[in-house]
């Protein structure tokens, strides 16, 4: 068991007492530094501590409150798992909400969204109605902090919290001795870290068998002036309120500092340390002594010349085995999806030998079958056409890639099977079939209210938002339609259909391609004409599928009392005209007329011909959650109504539509580009 010592540090004018633990003063003249001290017995500390501050307050049902919840709900989507860190902003003038949070450099995606998500609710319980806070959650390796003012690329050192270990090292200035170098080279290492991670960590030995493990960390919107500064400030505070502790967490606003005698972190995030100086050249002898001077010319040469002939080498050597060893790797990758394949009889027996009871519907890429397997689970099982023509290595590599997609709004690959000709795709069923299924059906559309659209429409962003963001890998759909958005018990919408879909790198901002495929009206300009696309695409079908979902009207051509009108065209002329409310679907006549003609606002944003005018995903959920955010004025949409595009796509799109209106699943597989 070992003990810590909390300490608050605060910033407070010279003429105030020490303020209650807890609480917190911030932009004051002529700070005075103060100490609150309260023994706690934990096996480790407790860095979990929020601060309010007294800068203003706000009532319960303000609009800043509205921001401030728009913000810190939409943390867990916006938060990058890459490297766990958020900054963001809703509202305007004296309503304006800025937020940060930040995930220890070693927490693992799931650490970072569950600390997140905690940490929110416990700074509002803690800070109900303050207009400034910081919750330090480190135990569980994150931290949020909110104002009114801007925050972002600002530095802030106070106020300080910090949990310090009570017992002092055996040897305080041997201990001190090895303490101090160690967080000067973490410190130098942390400041020259990019713009998305300000992270080093490091254990050295200590004197008296122990091992100093130290890891120091800044908000990466900081410079590497500021970020030094910060840590410094931090570390310089350690050396005068902690001398010869054996470890504490130290905790400010821009940057945080933790050192121990016991690993706290995970052994594989440490980076190996720097190799140590080359001894420097010894001066050549006296003059006279050729000898001397000779050699001194061949320790030089001889080792530069000998290093050249290994970098060539080596480079010959990696060119010679490129091929094969990316054959073992992809050979490695297939061996981990072994665990995935089901066993053909087993599929056979599930599904009634694919009997036509069991068969819910027919695509481009083969038939969807309903089955049951032997421990009662219902599945969805596509067979795929022996036509497709993919070999063995693509498909199963494909199947890698989509079960590596989790996530609560996307359609959950179970497995496949590869036996003789026959490809399978196991997918969780889904039991109210397709969107389409309900919302262009005269009777069904009445099961979906504005709460269950709305639900919809939020689902979809999100698990669009994990497609193009927060994934591992950066997916650009491609063909998001309502019949590719199936829904669950409880009408939970989850995308499905990655036949279509392109793989990004993460630094890849668009690409082309020369055969263009999806579903018309769907498709953004720019790919429909040129064959681009990039995240901004799946933007515009998103848009789309908003005032699909809000008008109950398909995209394509539909009698408008006398005239023939497409549904972007028409909602823009009615948005345009200020009779935006005459689009709506009637069933939704009693709903929050507000939210609709938002979520109206937003569709638009999305169908803008320009690329740069629409929002990113982020964004949209952003606008989705945070309802006193003013939004943009939309541009008109672009419209393609009598381009030959139109005829082409929509007669090969055709046949898939007499599959999909009564598909209960159009999952398939991602058929990739390299990168």
């Amino acid at each position: 068991m070992r003990d810590y010592l909390e300490v608050v540090i605060g910033v407070v004018p010279a003429t105030m007492a020490p303020m209650a633990k807890g609480t917190m003063k911030m932009g004051c003249s002529k700070p005075q530094i103060f100490f609150y001290f309260a023994l706690i017995h934990l096996v480790i500390p407790t860095a979990a501590q929020s601060i309010c501050s007294d800068t203003g307050n706000y009532t319960s049902n303000s609009t800043y409150r509205a921001n401030l919840d728009g913000l810190l709900a939409s943390m867990i989507n916006n938060t990058k798992i890459d490297y766990g860190f958020y900054n963001f902003s809703a509202g305007e003038s004296q309503d304006k909400v800025y937020a940060i949070a930040l995930c220890a450099g070693d927490a693992s995606p799931s650490e970072c969204s569950s600390c997140i998500n905690e940490s929110r609710y416990d700074l509002l319980q803690a800070c109900p109605n303050q207009k400034e806070a910081i919750d330090w959650a480190w135990d569980k390796k994150c931290l949020i902090r909110y104002s009114y003012k801007s925050i972002f690329n600002i530095l802030a050192t106070d106020p300080k919290r910090a949990s310090v270990r009570v017992d002092n090292a055996p040897d305080v200035e041997a201990f001190n001795n090895v303490l101090g170098p160690l967080l000067d080279s973490l410190r130098e290492r942390a400041a020259k870290g990019n713009s998305t991670r300000k992270f080093a960590l490091q254990s050295v030995p200590a004197p008296n068998l122990q091992t100093i493990y130290s890891l120091l960390q800044c908000t990466p919107d900081l410079s590497e002036l500021d970020c030094n500064t910060c840590l410094q400030d931090v570390q310089d505070y350690t050396a005068s309120c902690c001398n010869g502790k054996q470890g504490g967490i130290f905790l400010a606003p821009s940057c945080v500092l933790r050192y121990e005698t016991y690993r706290f972190y995970d052994p594989s995030a440490e980076s190996p340390p720097p190799p140590p100086p080359s001894p420097p050249l010894t001066a050549a002898s006296p003059p006279g002594n050729g000898g001397s001077t000779s050699r001194t010319v061949i320790i030089i040469v001889v080792p530069t010349v000998a290093f050249v002939v290994l970098i060539v080498s080596i480079y010959i050597f990696l060119r010679a085995r490129k091929q094969p060893r990316q054959r073992e790797n992809t050979d490695d990758e297939i061996g981990s999806v072994e665990s995935l394949q089901f066993d053909f009889g087993t599929i056979r027996v599930a599904t009634d030998d694919f009997s036509e009871a069991n068969k819910l519907g027919q695509g481009g890429f083969g038939a969807v079958y309903k089955g049951m397997l032997n421990n009662g689970q219902i599945i969805a099982v596509k067979r795929l056409s022996i036509e497709s023509g993919q070999g063995d290595l693509e498909f199963k590599n494909e199947v890698l890639l989509v079960a590596k997609l989790q996530h609560r709004n996307l359609v959950r690959l179970l497995g496949f099977c590869m036996e003789r000709k026959e490809r399978l795709l196991i997918y969780e069923f889904m039991s109210n079939t397709s969107l389409d299924h309900f919302l262009f059906d005269p009777i069904k559309r009445l099961h979906l209210d504005w709460k269950i659209r709305y639900k919809i429409i939020g689902g979809i962003a999100r698990g669009l938002l994990y497609l193009h963001e927060d994934s591992r890998l950066r997916i650009i759909h491609r063909d998001l339609k309502a019949s590719n958005i199936l829904l669950d018990d409880e009408m939970n919408p989850k995308i499905s259909d990655f036949g279509m879909a392109k793989l990004f790198s993460l630094e890849q901002t668009q690409a082309s391609t020369s055969r263009i495929v999806g579903t018309y009206g769907y498709m953004a300009p720019e790919y429909a004409m040129h064959g681009k696309f990039s995240i901004k695409s799946d933007v515009f079908s998103f848009g789309v599928l908003i005032l699909e979902i809000v008008t109950g009207q398909r995209n394509n051509c539909f009698r408008n009392r006398e005239n023939v009108e497409d549904l972007l065209s028409n909602v823009w002329k009615n948005w345009r005209d200020g009779t935006a409310s005459h689009i709506i679907d009637p069933t939704l006549k009693d709903s929050p007329i507000s939210e609709i003609m938002r979520c109206i606002h937003v569709g638009l944003l999305s169908v803008q011909e320009s690329i740069t005018d629409r929002p990113t995903m982020a964004m949209i959920v952003l606008m989705l959650n945070s309802y006193s955010m003013t939004l943009p004025v939309p541009s008109q949409p672009a419209f393609f109504m009598h381009s030959n595009i139109e005829s082409d796509i929509s007669r090969s799109d055709h046949s898939k539509s007499s599959y999909v209106q009564h598909s209960a699943n159009e999952a398939s597989i991602t058929e990739l580009d390299p990168r």
